[in-house]
């Protein structure tokens, strides 16, 4: 199975080539705009590396959500308009389960995981995971406070992955949870995109074509006369 992943979601650039069972390339950097401008060329010098054509892929892999309103745009757009010119399937992944792909199972446990995105607001973007990996709960924009809410009743500890650790970690503490900050990088990354794809799909399996999760309305003020021109 050879599987194209990238993520545009949060404050990264990421793309992956995945072959027969491993990632054959790998590029990304942190990059909190710009990524429009990054986004192909780094999935050109992949594939390059890769020493694949658009014609060797499967499957195409793209995280979905929540995230940046503008960075989901771009690769949502990106994944779409391959997959119509290449002829190639093409499946969401969402922020948090590529995160929480990325916790060691060492530092798991048999505990849950929370993963913490920052949602640049008061809330942030979070979602429990048992330490099997499987969702405890569908993601939430939540308040640092409610966060212990989202663990199971009666967690007495979590494992905290995602760029917005920190301040799940202080709202744990305040509830009497003790929380461990995973070694995992804070933001998605396409090898895990990747990853979780090649788990996921079979071959011949129909796919909807990926939509955004949005957990917000995207930060838009219109104008006082409603986007129209003036007599």
């Amino acid at each position: 199975m050879r599987i194209l992943a990238f993520d545009t979601a949060t404050t990264g650039c990421s793309a992956a080539v995945w072959a027969d069972g491993a990632v054959a390339a790998h590029r990304a950097r942190a990059m909190p705009r710009g990524q429009s401008e990054a986004l192909l060329p780094m999935i050109q010098e992949a594939m390059a590396a890769a020493g694949m054509a658009f014609g060797d892929l499967d499957l195409l892999a793209v995280t979905v959500g929540p995230g940046a309103f503008t960075g989901l745009r771009i690769g949502l757009a990106a994944a779409r308009g391959m997959a119509l010119a290449a002829g190639l399937p093409c499946l969401g992944v969402t922020t948090m389960e590529a995160v929480a792909e990325a916790v060691p199972e060492e530092e798991r446990g048999d505990g849950p995981v929370l993963i913490a995105l920052d949602a640049k607001r008061a809330d942030l973007y979070a979602q429990a995971f048992g330490p099997e990996g499987a969702p405890l709960a569908a993601p939430a924009a939540v308040l640092p406070e409610d966060l212990p809410d989202l663990l199971p009743p009666g967690a007495a500890a979590a494992t905290v992955a995602g760029d917005a650790a920190g301040p799940a970690l202080e709202a744990l503490a305040a509830a009497g949870i003790a929380g461990r900050a995973s070694s995992a990088p804070g933001v998605p990354d396409a090898a895990r995109i990747a990853a979780l794809a090649a788990r996921r799909w079979r071959p011949g399996t129909e796919l909807p074509a990926p939509a955004p999760l949005y957990l917000r309305p995207p930060d838009v003020t219109l104008s006082a006369n409603g986007g129209r021109l003036r007599p």
